[in-house]
């Protein structure tokens, strides 16, 4: 599985490729930052961010797109910022039909390093352990894009199984709706 994954952020807006499956040693496929200055409008912005975005998914043929969920923070001028570079994220991988995962940053933080409590240093020495790097990607965001590709792919499996298992319960149910509503219509037809 090859996962693109996506730090959002209007100034600097983190991508980092991974490939691999769960159980398996995983491969930077690459990584970097998407900058935009943060003096220029925020429609520029927003287009330059869908133009580095979109030269990642050509480049890297990814299979689909890691997000990180926006998280309520105390400056609402950052999380709208956040949100507006999410939603470029989610829509550049929807218009190529891709599928998109948002993952919190303390699943992220779980995921890569056991603790939903770690700091950007503890996130980018395991991003370097597990891709077997020479040293941390710099800047911090583009260590986070890689360590919520690598998050997706460990995370993947279990989530798919369990979206089967919701869609087999819900179809059982639809089906023993069905049953009961034949069994009604066939007692009130015998009297």
């Amino acid at each position: 599985m090859r996962v693109l994954g996506v730090d959002p952020g209007l100034t600097r807006c983190g991508v980092g490729v991974v490939e691999g499956v769960a159980g398996r040693p995983l491969t930077m496929v690459g990584v970097g930052v998407v900058r935009t200055p943060a003096d220029a409008d925020i429609g520029h912005r927003l287009v330059a961010i869908e133009q580095g975005l979109e030269q990642w998914l050509d480049e890297h043929e990814p299979e689909c797109v890691a997000v990180e969920r926006v998280f309520s923070q105390h400056n609402v001028r950052t999380v709208m910022g956040t949100a507006q570079a999410s939603a470029v994220a989610m829509l550049c991988a929807s218009r190529r039909g891709l599928p998109v995962a948002l993952h919190t940053p303390s699943e992220v933080k779980a995921a890569v390093t056991g603790t939903g409590r770690a700091d950007k240093a503890q996130v980018g020495a395991m991003v370097t352990r597990l891709l077997r790097l020479d040293a941390p990607p710099k800047p911090a965001d583009a260590a986070d894009a890689l360590a919520l590709a690598i998050c997706h792919i460990w995370r993947a499996p279990a989530t798919n199984r369990l979206q089967q298992a919701h869609a087999q319960a819900r179809q059982a149910q639809a089906q023993a709706q069905q049953r009961v509503r034949q069994q009604t219509l066939a007692r009130k037809a015998t009297r």
